[in-house]
């Protein structure tokens, strides 16, 4: 969850989606992709395990990544991490991505 709560950690772990992130929870995070800004709004729900990352999609819409930290009995943890997709998305390329994206998470998670 500590990875995931800070936003300032997404390019270690998610290059694909974030070259840089500034800002902080006062002044509100921003995404650098590709020499393109933009908002971040972070929700974060500690005890129910969840992590979102949220961004307009649509003047007055919010979209993102959805994550949710599931502790295993035996120590550990699943997360699951739900994007949409765009009806012309290539879900072979994304799925690839997402695995590389949770596999460095997971790297992360076990060098802390």
């Amino acid at each position: 969850m500590a990875l995931l709560e800070d936003p300032s950690r997404i390019p270690d772990w998610a290059p694909a989606f974030a070259d840089a992130v500034t800002g902080d929870t006062q002044s509100g995070w921003r995404i650098m992709k590709s020499g393109q800004d933009f908002a971040l709004r972070v929700v974060v729900m500690q005890d129910a395990g969840t992590v979102d990352y949220l961004r307009e999609i649509a003047p007055g819409r919010e979209g993102g990544a959805y994550i949710r930290v599931i502790p295993r009995p035996r120590g550990g943890s699943v997360v699951v991490m739900t994007v949409p997709l765009a009806p012309d998305a290539q879900t072979a390329a994304i799925a690839a991505t997402l695995r590389d994206e949770l596999n460095a998470l997971a790297a992360l998670a076990s060098s802390s």
